[in-house]
């Protein structure tokens, strides 16, 4: 029952770095570059959930969209003031702007909000028991919200005009540019689906465990490993990738210290890069 339990814990956080994950091979499938700022908007969706919850009242079911578009405007925001006007530079600029992106948007939530934890609801909060398992109510919440997100992806990429051509552009964008589609709007769709998929992430992370501004941070090491071990680039490898990293890391805690479960992604990423370094799925071109 011990490994059944830990089996739980695992496909919750594996869940949650799946959505993260598949946020950052969306954008890098298309834009091609390592958005290092992108746990830092997990913690700014985070944050708008505990803004719009916690603090404005609102029902969860409000907060949660709510918290996801304003984290899409953001990041289109950051585009379109910062990277569109890099983007012809090399990878390696995009790369350290990021990075200083990363930097602004936590002091920014640590001036706001200060640089405490805090938790979305008070309380204990009494797990659901199947015999020897218990399951908190919102792991189920954590889990299904992630199936629905990546099924809601699928259907974007696969049946909307916009999905198709960016998914066009992942697989070549000359020859994307060349057939007449809008790359500078597939870009902009991309900031805004991306952003919007990392707020959920953001969420569902507060959900779990608490808020701090270095949330996002600390769990960027395993969205990486996640995004790497599935092919980066490719949202649908993202998903294997954080469910093995999510299980791996919690299964780890019968050997080792849980405060070197971060430690396992990091191995798990080095070995992928070793053995296979273009991913499972195979990662894009670059």
């Amino acid at each position: 029952m011990e490994y059944l339990q830990t089996l739980i814990y695992g496909i919750v956080l594996g869940s949650i770095i799946s959505v993260a994950a598949m946020s950052l091979s969306l954008t890098y499938g298309i834009l091609r570059f390592a958005n290092f700022a992108h746990g830092e908007l997990l913690t700014v969706g985070a944050y708008c959930g505990f803004l719009f919850f916690t603090l404005a009242h609102l029902p969860m079911w409000l907060s949660f969209p709510l918290a996801m578009v304003v984290t899409a405007v953001l990041a289109l925001g950051i585009d379109r003031i910062l990277f569109q006007r890099l983007r012809k530079s090399t990878a390696v600029i995009l790369l350290i702007s990021s990075f200083g992106v990363a930097l602004i948007l936590r002091s920014g939530v640590q001036l706001i909000f200060g640089p405490d934890t805090a938790v979305y609801q008070e309380g204990i909060e009494f797990p659901i028991r199947v015999g020897d398992i218990r399951i908190k109510p919102t792991h189920f919440y954590i889990v299904g919200g992630a199936i629905l997100i990546v099924i809601a992806l699928h259907l974007f990429l696969t049946r909307t005009k916009v999905g198709k051509a960016m998914r066009a552009m992942s697989d070549n964008a000359d020859l994307a540019r060349i057939s007449g589609i809008d790359t500078e709007r597939v870009i902009m769709w991309t900031w805004i689906v991306g952003g919007a998929i990392a707020g959920a992430s953001g969420v569902f992370v507060a959900m779990d465990t608490q808020l701090h501004p270095v949330m996002g941070f600390r769990l960027l090491l395993a969205i990486f490993a996640a995004a790497i071990f599935g092919g980066i680039g490719k949202p649908y490898g993202a998903i294997l990738g954080g469910l093995v990293i999510g299980i791996t890391e919690e299964f780890s805690t019968f050997v080792i210290s849980p405060g070197y479960k971060p430690a396992v992604a990091f191995v798990v990423m080095v070995l992928v890069l070793i053995i296979r370094p273009q991913g499972l799925l195979g990662g894009v071109k670059t």
